[in-house]
């Protein structure tokens, strides 16, 4: 696990980007990333799924569970999970924090 104590932080978007579909896309560090929020918690992952070529933030959000809109495998985007088929590869994850009003990204400097 990485110490978030270590981690580079960038700012993504406000909170209030996810209010229509609970997820949005953002590049961070040149890396297109989906937040997502559960239950009043952020997340975030690699937007791209690692089964076919289609953005994760275009997909649909169910509770845990983002759906590819490609395929309709789906990922878990607290843990990365791939969950359904046709997905088998997780997805990256990356910790999110609420700072100043603002989603920031931690990645690995």
């Amino acid at each position: 696990m990485t110490d978030v104590a270590t981690l580079s932080w960038t700012a993504a978007l406000p909170p209030s980007a996810l209010d229509e579909h609970g997820v949005a896309k953002a590049v961070v560090n040149g890396l297109s990333v989906a937040l997502y929020v559960v239950d009043g918690e952020y997340f975030a992952t690699a937007d791209l799924c690692t089964h076919g070529q289609a953005s994760l933030s275009d997909g649909y959000l169910d509770g845990e569970l983002i759906e590819c809109p490609l395929h309709q495998g789906t990922f878990n985007v607290k843990t990365g999970a791939a969950v359904d088929a046709p997905c088998s590869v997780a997805v990256r994850t990356f910790p999110v924090k609420l700072e100043d009003g603002v989603l920031h990204v931690g990645m690995e400097a």
